[in-house]
C-alpha cells in the first residue's frame, strides 16, 4: 500500500492510490517522539505531546481519491502574553479530494471560479497521497498564531504622558530642587 518515497515531511507516509481496494483503507497515524519534535520545529512551536489521526482514502472510481478522518493532538505553545509554554488541545477534520492533474478544473489566469472550498480538489501527484503531510495540514489549521493561555491578561503599561512621566516634568523637578541663584 506505501511507496518508499524520499520524506519530505516529518510524518511522510505516502500511499498509491492505484494499491488501495475499491471500498478504501483507513491508516491510523501516531508519530514517534522524534517525528512529533521535527513537526513542532517546522510549526515554529514548543512541542507537540501527542498527535494521532485516522485517515481513510477512498477511490472515487475516476482516478482521484476522497480523503477523510480526524486529527486530535496536543501541542504546547508560549502564550503571547505571559511568555509561558502551555498546552492546547487540537482537533480537526479532515476532508479533502485528490484528482489526477488532468481532471483539475481548467482556470484562466484572471478568471472567477464559483465554487465552494470543500469543491476544488487537490492534484494527486504521481497517483500517491502522503497521509502524513495531510495529517500535519490539518494540524496546522488548528494551531492558533496567538495563542493566550486561559486566565492570562496583558496588562498595558501606563500610558505615557503623563505629567508626572514625562521627560519634561523630570526636568522641572530638577530645577525646583536646585537652590535659586544656580541657574
Amino acid at each position: 500500500m506505501t511507496d518508499n518515497a524520499p520524506a519530505t515531511s516529518p510524518l511522510s507516509q505516502p500511499v498509491v492510490v492505484a494499491h488501495l481496494p475499491e471500498d478504501g483503507a483507513t491508516f491510523r497515524v501516531a508519530p514517534d517522539e522524534a517525528a512529533r519534535a521535527a513537526l513542532a520545529k517546522e510549526f515554529d512551536i514548543v512541542a507537540i505531546p501527542a498527535l494521532k489521526a485516522s485517515v481513510t482514502l477512498t477511490p472515487d472510481g475516476r482516478g482521484g481519491v476522497k480523503v477523510g478522518g480526524h486529527v486530535e493532538a496536543t501541542i504546547r505553545q508560549t502564550c503571547v502574553a505571559t511568555l509561558e509554554a502551555f498546552d492546547v488541545p487540537v482537533s480537526e477534520e479532515i476532508e479533502m479530494h485528490f484528482v489526477p492533474e488532468d481532471r483539475l478544473p481548467e482556470v484562466r489566469p484572471g478568471a472567477e471560479i464559483e465554487m465552494g472550498a470543500e469543491e476544488l480538489p487537490d492534484p494527486l501527484i504521481n497517483g500517491v497521497v502522503d497521509i502524513g503531510a495531510v495529517v500535519g495540514e490539518f494540524l496546522a489549521l488548528g494551531i492558533d498564531p496567538y495563542p493566550r493561555k486561559p486566565g492570562a491578561a496583558f496588562e498595558m503599561p501606563p500610558t505615557p504622558g503623563a505629567e508626572d512621566d514625562s521627560p519634561f516634568s523630570a526636568l522641572s523637578r530638577l530645577r525646583k530642587d536646585r537652590p535659586s541663584g544656580e541657574e
